[in-house]
């Protein structure tokens, strides 16, 4: 859509927003306003600048790029085909952070400084279910002199903080723009460990992978995508940001292991609402259910059942399935988390540890059948997808709960023994049928 400019004067605005009879009040005011706010007295504006400034040099522009498939193909010269932002976190190391996203497929990779210096960067690593990529700035014999972001810790987040999203948007040099945190712990958007930052901050294309700051510069997330209404994907006031809570788990991950290794509990968790509350005779919206648990699992053998209803995880409250599936996805194998549930309308508490997975990716059980991270039970005319656990393969394929599975490599599927002995035989790229909402779907399983 064409951009269009508007500029209005600066005293058309303080005139509309004080009122025209009082300018010599509001001069008195703003001078007498206490220094903790942000009031330049020297050139009589109130600004965020001070605390901002010293962060903008470390945001940089990423550019991503790959081998042209086009006609005109030149040769093994990759092309630019990707860009977005990023933020530089250690200095001394030339450490970047952006979205996996971003980088996604890339050949090579170029930052941009905000001084106007190019630098390549190698790929330190990337991990999809949170869409962090870790990126490292390329030496070339001229002095580095890089800035970083200090980091604070998204859990000291409250809804109404002040917020400022910084990056590359649709073409234009660095730009900030401010907003509020609107809500915390978003999730249930993707197949992704999801914990969201939302924020009515603009943010729109090329603004991936940029920080979002606190009014005192500090980084408290990583813009990673938006929730917009237009066809055009333009912004509308609704962004997410990965919080730094996640962020630095999964890059330290990166750094040490090129990857990042996740355990699990072994069970599979739906989300509580109004209509599972009343079969479950609670009185409660927010929570999650347990769907399945798998045998000899860490969660089975911590005593959790189906129809549990969990509502704090590692202190935490939940919210909905996305609350557990973040948590666990950043928990360190060999670690417990406090699980608080409710069962018959009790109370309890159990220690719940998180383990890697060492057993087969399809496993039968008596009444349902576990496969690359989806619950799938019999059901009149085929297997039917009862969860599916978010960042597992089946979840990336696009299986959502309720697919009646139909077919997997071109075998039709009855039941969902069927359905396990057809992927215990299956590699690579397994092409999988399901009919959801009366449509028949082809998604692709990578395994």
């Amino acid at each position: 859509m064409p951009l269009s400019f508007r500029a209005v004067s600066s005293i058309a605005v303080a005139v509309a927003v004080f009122g025209a009879a009082a300018p010599v009040q509001v001069l008195a005011q703003a001078q007498a306003a206490p220094a903790s706010l942000p009031y330049d007295a020297r050139r009589g504006v109130f600004s965020f600048s001070s605390g901002l400034e010293g962060s903008l040099p470390a945001v940089v522009q990423v550019t991503t790029l790959g081998q042209s498939r086009g006609p005109s193909s030149d040769g093994g010269d990759p092309k630019p085909y990707a860009s977005g932002s990023g933020v530089i976190v250690d200095a001394a190391e030339g450490i970047v952070i952006t979205n996996n996203h971003v980088v996604e497929g890339g050949r090579k990779f170029t930052i941009d400084l905000t001084d106007g210096r190019l630098f390549d960067a190698t790929l330190i690593g990337a991990d999809k279910a949170t869409d962090i990529a870790v990126l490292k700035i390329v030496p070339d014999g001229r002095p580095l002199n890089l800035r970083q972001v200090q980091t604070v810790d998204s859990d000291t987040l409250r809804t109404g903080d002040l917020a400022f999203a910084v990056g590359y948007p649709l073409g234009l040099d660095q730009t900030l723009t401010m907003g509020v945190v609107s809500g915390l712990n978003r999730s249930g958007l993707g197949d992704a460990v999801e914990d969201y930052i939302q924020t009515d901050a603009a943010v729109n294309s090329g603004n991936s992978g940029g920080p979002l700051l606190d009014s005192r510069g500090r980084l408290i997330g990583i813009n990673t995508s938006i929730l917009s209404g237009g066809f055009g994907g333009g912004n509308d006031g609704i962004a997410f940001a990965v919080p730094t809570r996640i962020m630095l788990y999964v890059a330290d991950q990166l750094r040490k292991n090129g990857e990042v290794k996740r355990g699990s509990t072994g069970a599979i968790f739906g989300s509580l609402n109004a209509e599972r509350a009343r079969e479950l005779n609670l009185r409660i919206v927010r929570g999650a259910v347990v769907a399945d648990v798998a045998p000899g699992s860490p969660a089975e053998r911590a005593g959790l059942r189906h129809n549990d209803v969990i509502t704090r995880i590692a202190g935490r409250p939940v919210a909905n399935a996305g609350s557990i599936n973040a948590t666990v996805g950043i928990a360190a194998p060999g670690s417990d988390l406090s699980v608080v549930y409710l069962r018959g309308g009790r109370e309890a508490t159990v220690s719940l540890p998180v383990e890697m997975t060492t057993e087969a990716p399809v496993v039968i059980g008596a009444s349902a059948v576990a496969a690359y991270g989806a619950t799938v039970r019999d059901s009149d005319g085929g297997a039917q997808v009862s969860a599916v656990e978010a960042g597992q393969p089946f979840a990336q394929a696009g299986l959502i709960a309720g697919d009646l599975i139909t077919s997997i490599n071109g075998a039709t599927i009855k039941d969902s023994r069927a359905a396990a002995r057809a992927l215990q035989s299956a590699s690579g790229a397994v092409d999988v049928t399901v009919t959801r909402n009366g449509e028949t779907e082809k998604l692709t399983l990578t395994i």
